[in-house]
């Protein structure tokens, strides 16, 4: 009998799962969220309940001899009526910190908007699939398979042609993000290629990304998350999500991002901890949204709806926002030394821009993607960064 055929189970536990803040037992197996199930009681709208559980930095964290790996897994996919179907999502695989192998899982659910304003859709359902890995380096490695960042994705079973066990602790700090569709990885060409993916693998930092796509809106609920949960590094990025949906005014941003901050403070009183405001978006710079999508010319793009004259009455705009997060921060570091701002025009400004631009007024491309991922793990993790820290 071949040897990628003697097949041992391994059932799919918390002990293999990294990156995620709760796993929900289902009918066929397991389904990680980054939110806990406390938090999604309070969740008020599918825009989060779906961006939450779709894995973006989650992964399989384990070590062993397999040369071949088998995930069954149910995904649930996002497409818009109207529109060709997405790609489906990559499932990349990782041996001893390097990219090894990419592979897809076809079929499973698909979750069809039926309005892009409102986000109204309906479920198809579909079959479960597997991702296959074979040719893998013999001999003891510690593998990570990461999930697709954009597709929700049910765990089924695991199985190899040799044993597995959780991969060992090795001491990396644990950074944990939040933000918004960015963050989340919208256009990034696969899992590890999302600018927080980027940003960790290059820096040597355990990730725990919560980027949630339209919802990085100082929701209370995520800050109490972020409160509890452990982590060595702390970085929230804040602004263009807030504009895009014309949730509030200035008279109320600022009291937000303080009670956001006091409440991360609660369980992170001293850890470093880093507000970014937004990348460079032409779009709402200084034009306040709400946010609507533009079909002209026949491709997705954006365009923001408001008056910029109404800047003067507490609308906001990223330049707004970017000059109030300066502020607040530059008033608080003077009790708190450990707190730090980062214009996320270092990220991705004017230059990067014309290099690469936003193929849809607002999202980076995979390109876009890398550049931020770099520009982050140089300007926060390198040395003398406000998220440095001494490594072996």
């Amino acid at each position: 009998m071949n040897a990628e055929h003697r097949w041992t189970t391994t059932p799919v536990t918390d002990g293999i799962l990294r990156g995620h803040l709760d796993a929900e037992p289902t009918a066929r197996g397991l389904l990680p969220h980054r939110l806990p199930a406390w938090a999604r009681r309070q969740i008020p709208d599918d825009q989060l309940a779906v961006a939450e559980a779709q894995p973006s930095g989650v992964r399989l964290a384990f070590r062993t001899r397999a040369t071949a790996i088998e995930l069954d897994t149910l995904p649930t996919k996002r497409a818009y009526r109207g529109f060709p179907p997405p790609p489906d999502g990559v499932y990349d695989l990782l041996v001893d910190g390097r990219l090894t192998a990419q592979t897809t899982v076809p079929g499973g659910n698909v979750r069809m908007v039926t309005d892009m304003v409102t986000q109204a859709a309906e479920l198809l359902e579909g079959p479960a699939g597997t991702a296959r890995f074979t040719g893998l380096p013999a001999g003891d490695k510690d593998v990570q398979i990461w999930l697709p960042h954009n597709e929700i994705t049910e765990l089924v079973a695991l199985r190899t042609n040799a044993p597995v066990e959780p991969a060992p602790g090795d001491g990396r700090p644990v950074w944990l993000h939040h933000g918004s569709s960015i963050s989340h990885g919208s256009n990034a060409a696969h899992p590890t290629a999302t600018w927080p993916a980027i940003a960790a693998l290059q820096s040597g930092a355990e990730l725990v990304n919560l980027g949630f796509s339209g919802s990085a809106v100082l929701d209370p609920f995520t800050a109490r998350t972020m409160r509890d949960t452990p982590a060595d590094l702390i970085s929230l990025k804040i602004g263009i999500n807030v504009v895009n949906t014309d949730a509030m005014r200035l008279r109320a941003f600022g009291p937000a991002v303080h009670g956001f901050l006091d409440t991360v403070r609660d369980g992170h009183p001293a850890t470093p901890l880093l507000v970014v405001s937004s990348i460079l978006c032409p779009a709402q710079e200084d034009t306040p949204g709400p946010l609507m999508p533009d079909f002209t010319g026949g491709a997705l793009r954006f365009k923001a709806t408001g008056d910029p004259a109404e800047r003067a009455s507490g609308r906001l705009t990223l330049n707004v926002i970017r000059a109030e997060l300066a502020r607040i921060v530059e008033q608080r570091a003077a009790d708190d030394p450990n707190l730090h701002y980062l214009d996320g025009r270092a990220l991705y400004g004017e230059k990067d821009h014309a290099e690469f631009p936003l193929p849809d007024a607002v999202h980076p491309d995979p390109a876009g993607h890398r550049r931020i991922g770099e520009n982050f793990a140089r300007l926060a993790f390198g040395p003398g960064g406000p998220l440095a820290t001494k490594r072996g």
